[in-house]
């Protein structure tokens, strides 16, 4: 009886919990008519389970976390609930644990030796020095900030989205078949998501302000849902092909255990994601998209990243050379966004008369001009949205534009840096993103196990999505895409660190 208990005491106590949480959920609507606290043992329940089972409530964050809603707690203090709360406590006992253990490893504690080996190999990474060396230049900038309140609270709630979803992560990922479970963990969140979004869509395909709405509250607009679904979606097609390939896996693979109703879920995902992704009408989120296409095709090819850079810098170029000429042709474009996707595809060019396309120049144009009387430490992390307005011009206004200047950020993850941390910020940006990028290929190209390779490449080809659509917007101030975002980053490192490589590779990250 005694050993049962020593076994089974966490279950017991989980028991009890929940059992007390019902009772003050009863009691508390029933007879108070008050929620708040049925909140207390709900609060138990889950601090109990970050203190016992850290890895599990990982998972539990990034499930919930398409459900999230903003609340504001307290005047000017708006968190998403019920995840930042939960990344908050989550952050407080990770740091607690690499304290006690003197350790970074996903569990605490574990094989000293091997384990401190590879936790120094994840903390020297490059991964890991460009996020912590963004993460002391937003403590600077916030020191230096127009408006220092709010870039401390900007830059505290980067921690808490990093330190789970990366540091935590890259350890926890050690264990591959956790990848697949976080994975599946988000998907199937934001695949509820989907469904409630496209049963609302199917009512309503004539009316394009409904369609951009459909995926509230859940999701603030139709932008940040479908940077979410394009995201996903080069992971999720990796699942299902690995699940249709499970009989041909060498005994050397991950065995990852994929089942029959692995294919089939995989394939009823997919779909949804696509499904979703069509109805979502994001300009941006098709565009990544195809982008991903063209470089994996480049990848296939067997072109060194390298030449992808040097590619990107000529088109670039090209465009500051032919600029005039471009500006004049797109100007003669007058398809306004619409419900068709023809006329949708038409409306990217539009910057004539399409209101998006309209306010999201004007907001480019207010950076650049912020940028230019701070342009080494910016006007702080998260300003911009309380900055810009006295930056507009009136030739500029879009007629979603506003004097008041409170409808959001720069619209850009490489513009908001350099307006609000100047050119060290964008330039921290621009390097992780690129460092990720090369460092997916070469684990790709490297890896002695080849189902290693494609995840590592089916996770850098995601998070390739949301670098090409962070030329138009920027999230990762949002649960929303932070925590796939950062996860995904995380795998990237996790399967360079812990995963085994060829024996004659030793290419060099910046030079493949």
């Amino acid at each position: 009886m005694n050993n049962w208990l020593k076994k089974n005491v966490g279950l017991l106590v989980a028991t009890v919990l929940i059992l007390a949480f019902i009772v003050a959920e009863g009691y508390a609507l029933w007879y108070k008519g008050d929620a708040s606290v049925a909140m207390v043992p709900l609060a138990l329940l889950v601090l109990w389970l970050f203190v016992t089972r850290l890895e599990t409530g990982f998972l539990l964050i990034a499930l919930l976390t398409p459900f999230a809603v903003n609340m504001a707690l307290l005047p000017g203090m708006e968190l998403s609930m019920p995840v930042e709360p939960m990344m908050i406590l989550f952050t407080f006992i990770f740091f607690f644990r690499v304290l006690v253990s003197r350790q970074q490893d996903g569990k605490f504690p574990t094989s000293p030796s091997l384990e401190l080996s590879k936790s120094q190999s994840l903390l020297r990474h490059p991964v890991t020095l460009l996020i912590l060396a963004s993460l002391a230049w937003m403590v600077i900038t916030s020191s230096t900030s127009e408006l220092p309140w709010v870039s401390f609270k900007y830059t505290l709630a980067r921690v808490w989205f990093v330190v789970p979803f990366f540091f935590a992560a890259a350890q926890i990922f050690k264990n591959q078949r956790r990848i697949r479970q976080f994975f599946w963990a988000y998907a199937i969140g934001l695949g509820v998501i989907i469904l409630m979004a496209t049963s609302k869509t199917l009512g309503n395909f004539s009316d394009l302000q409904t369609l951009h709405r459909v995926m509230q509250p859940y999701y603030n607009d139709h932008t940040a849902y479908g940077c979410a679904i394009a995201l996903m979606l080069p992971a999720a097609v990796y699942f299902v092909l690995e699940g249709v390939k499970k009989n041909h896996l060498s005994s050397h693979s991950l065995s990852l255990h994929f089942t029959p109703f692995h294919s089939i879920f995989g394939l009823l995902l997919l779909a949804l994601l696509l499904i979703g992704l069509f109805f979502s009408y994001c300009r941006a989120a098709w565009i990544s998209i195809a982008g991903v296409i063209g470089v994996y095709v480049l990848i296939r090819l067997g072109l060194k990243v390298k030449w992808m850079v040097l590619l990107f810098g000529l088109g670039v170029g090209a465009f500051f050379v032919y600029q005039n000429d471009l500006i004049y042709k797109l100007g003669k474009n007058h398809q306004d966004s619409s419900y068709t996707l023809a006329d949708q595809v038409k409306s990217i060019s539009n910057i004539s008369t399409d209101a998006s396309n309209l306010e999201r120049l004007n907001r480019w144009a207010s950076a650049f001009r912020m940028w230019e009387e701070r342009p080494v430490l910016g006007c702080g992390p998260g300003t911009y949205q309380f900055l810009y307005a006295g930056y507009q011009r009136s030739y500029q206004l879009s007629t979603i534009s506003t004097n008041a200047g409170d409808l959001g950020n720069a619209h850009s993850e490489y513009i908001g840096p350099l307006t609000e941390q100047g050119v060290p910020g964008v330039a921290l940006v621009a390097l992780l993103f690129l460092t990720t990028f090369a460092t997916g290929v070469r684990v790709y190209r490297t890896a002695k196990d080849p189902q290693v390779a494609r995840m590592a490449l089916a996770f850098t080809l995601s998070l390739l999505t949301y670098y090409i659509h962070g030329v138009f917007n920027n999230f990762l101030d949002t649960d929303k895409l932070s925590v796939p975002f950062w996860g995904f980053t995380a795998v990237v490192v996790a399967l360079d660190v812990y995963g085994e490589k060829k024996n004659d590779s030793k290419i060099k990250t910046f030079i493949l």
